[in-house]
């Protein structure tokens, strides 16, 4: 497989105790040549110790230790900055509970070696698919996407996803560490920044399957902070473009 430079996988944890020796050994196994930094958010069930132990154990896993339970987006925003700056050229997203299959990670990055700033795997295009979710899970995930693309005008189909792998440019360009919301909302900003940079964003289809152990951390506020962010957003971009209007 051909590779767009040196790539890491940052993986997120709190409590996946049960889940992240076994992601970080199937992400090695897809994809031999990559690095993983497992970002923990001082897990009181020993994430941390676990993540601890696999980067003694190879060279090519590292541990990130953060204070305390600081959210998804903070996570990924320290697990950015350390990749960059130990010079990594491709930076992935992925969850560390097995619904992101690092299996389909090589997709990702064919993407991005064939040319795409940032790749997104999407479970809501021509071949994505979700497994084991209910009923209430896909309509909220399908009906965040759709009012995200509609309030800002954006083509991507499944906006909220968390299974990215971005060219360092694009993290660079796009003022990764000034992103301040969490969960589907910091996703969305992340892609909509991109989007309005100019980045070429392609879509790669997925196969999402539900945790099978572990408790899922998607919470009522997570949806509402993401309802009240896209809208604020999508207003301001309307304005912007009035006002674009009556300047020429």
């Amino acid at each position: 497989m051909t590779l767009a430079g040196r790539v890491l996988v940052i993986i997120p944890t709190y409590n996946e105790a049960d889940n992240i020796e076994s992601i970080v050994g199937r992400v090695l196994a897809a994809v031999p040549q990559a690095h993983v930094l497992v970002v923990d958010d001082a897990s009181p069930d020993g994430t941390g110790k676990i993540a601890e132990k696999l980067a003694e154990d190879d060279a090519r896993v590292n541990a990130l230790h953060r204070a305390g339970k600081e959210g998804l987006g903070a996570a990924y925003i320290a697990g950015f900055g350390w990749g960059l700056d130990a010079g990594y050229d491709v930076l992935v997203e992925m969850d560390a509970d097995g619904s992101h299959a690092p299996e389909q990670l090589p997709r990702l990055l064919e993407a991005v070696a064939a040319g795409a700033d940032l790749a997104l795997g999407s479970r809501w295009v021509s071949g994505g698919s979700v497994v084991n979710w209910p009923k209430s899970r896909e309509f909220i995930s399908k009906g965040g996407s759709l009012y995200s693309r509609l309030a800002l005008g954006l083509a991507i189909r499944d906006v909220t996803g968390g299974y990215r792998a971005f060219r360092r440019e694009v993290l660079d360009g796009i003022g990764y560490a000034e992103v301040a919301s969490q969960g589907y909302c910091f996703q969305v900003d992340l892609a909509n920044r991109a989007v309005r940079a100019g980045y070429r964003v392609v879509e790669v289809p997925i196969t999402f399957a539900e945790r099978e152990r572990g408790e899922s951390k998607m919470s009522g506020d997570i949806v509402r902070e993401a309802f009240v962010r896209v809208t604020q957003w999508g207003a301001r971009q309307r304005v912007d473009q009035v006002r674009a209007i009556f300047k020429r």
